[in-house]
């Protein structure tokens, strides 16, 4: 159920991280959890792929799942 909900909200982010050429890959939701995805395409490469992590994807995820506490690149 978690994961589905993660997967939902990651739906409306991708096409912002699209855009510019990147993307991303929901790699695992942990039950405590715990969001750990793969940024690929131009994301995988930019210098502020951290940035976009924590203050884009974070951020919008924990607005709309509040069961998530962190997001992780792998």
């Amino acid at each position: 159920m978690l994961r589905k909900r993660v997967e939902n909200a990651l739906k409306r982010i991708r096409p912002a991280l699209q855009q510019d050429g990147g993307d991303l890959e929901l790699i695992e939701v942990t039950d405590e959890g715990a969001v750990r995805i793969k940024l690929t395409g131009a994301c995988g490469s930019c210098p502020m792929s951290q940035m976009t992590l924590k203050m884009g994807i974070e951020q919008r995820l924990r607005e709309e799942v509040p069961e998530v506490t962190v997001v992780e690149a792998v």
